[in-house]
């Protein structure tokens, strides 16, 4: 049996290491959220930091306590005056005993030890699993996806982070059937109902992993050239479904892991909550989106989405589905 879930996701463009300022223009859009009125409430990844950031030396200042600093203490505050989940990506600082030597980066950060790691919370911390390239100089990977089990109506809920989304390191993306696909497949064994993405996604110009999505198709109408970023990216919002494939292929489509089991729901929401702007050269894509996948389907449903350079709330009620 389902159940009736609001949801929020804050789509705005932080400015690159103005912590205040993006603390106000995050509180100045949330000012109209009323107690009790939102379930769930996201923000994008390293939304108070802002997200390219070279090496080492100049993220350092940004990084922060995962219960202290000023990412926790807003979404704190926020979760008590409204009463709902509160999810944000944040820089976070390491302990001393957690510093590794790095896996890459340019040359001036190569040989500093990485010493953050790209994280997130809404009850349990969870770390990136699966590091993009401009993460690579200062940041640790997480140990592997986790589903915490949430009171009513969210359920079991997966949080990932942007290039979670991706396929890993070594593997390599064969085909639109075989994969692989490591986060939907982790949200059908671990039987989730919501997954969470907290993005800072690059638009389809900066980034060549976005690519021909077609088979993927979740346009709701005829699409027209964008010029006021009211639009959506279709083309980032039709990747983003098909990194999911698993989770709606057509049966035979599905691989042997996608195969129907009991207790597993056959549906999940699936919640994006990604940022825009320019920071350095890099553009973000916006398209914050809601979508419904169904195992069999053959199609994802798109909800409702977000312009590429749409600032505001995303405030979405969806049917969350039972086991």
């Amino acid at each position: 049996m389902s159940s009736q879930l609001r949801v929020a996701v804050v789509q705005f463009a932080p400015k690159l290491g103005q912590v205040q300022a993006n603390i106000a223009k995050a509180r100045e859009l949330c000012n109209g959220l009323k107690p009790r009125s939102v379930d769930l409430l996201c923000f994008p990844e390293m939304f108070f930091s802002g997200y390219v950031f070279p090496d080492t030396a100049t993220i350092t200042p940004y990084l922060e306590h995962p219960h202290t600093g000023p990412t926790a203490t807003f979404c704190a505050e926020l979760a008590r005056s409204l009463e709902c989940f509160v999810a944000a990506g944040y820089p976070e600082k390491l302990e001393p005993h957690e510093h590794a030597p790095p896996l890459g980066g340019n040359s001036l950060s190569f040989h500093q030890p990485r010493i953050g790691a790209n994280s997130a919370f809404i009850i349990g911390a969870y770390r990136k699993t699966n590091l993009y390239k401009l993460d690579l100089p200062w940041a640790v990977p997480g140990s592997g996806f986790t589903t915490m089990t949430l009171p009513h109506p969210l359920g079991p809920t997966t949080l990932a982070i942007c290039n979670d989304l991706n396929v890993q390191d070594p593997a390599v993306w064969e085909s639109l059937e075989e994969g692989p696909y490591e986060l939907a497949q982790h949200c059908i064994r671990s039987g989730t109902r919501l997954l969470i993405l907290l993005n800072a996604w690059l638009h389809p110009d900066e980034d060549g992993e976005v690519s021909d999505s077609d088979s993927a198709d979740c346009t709701t109408s005829e699409q027209n050239e964008d010029t006021d970023g009211t639009e959506p990216s279709w083309e980032v919002i039709n990747y983003w479904a098909m990194r999911l494939n698993p989770l709606w292929a057509t049966i035979r489509e599905a691989t042997h892991e996608n195969e129907k089991k009991p207790g597993i729901p056959n549906e999940l929401l699936v919640l994006v909550c990604n940022r825009f702007g320019n920071e350095g050269g890099s553009v973000f894509a916006g398209s914050s989106a809601l979508m419904s996948l169904r195992r069999g389907s053959g199609r994802p449903r798109l909800l409702q989405m977000m312009g590429q350079r749409e600032e505001g709330i995303g405030f979405w009620t969806a049917n969350i589905p039972g086991r």
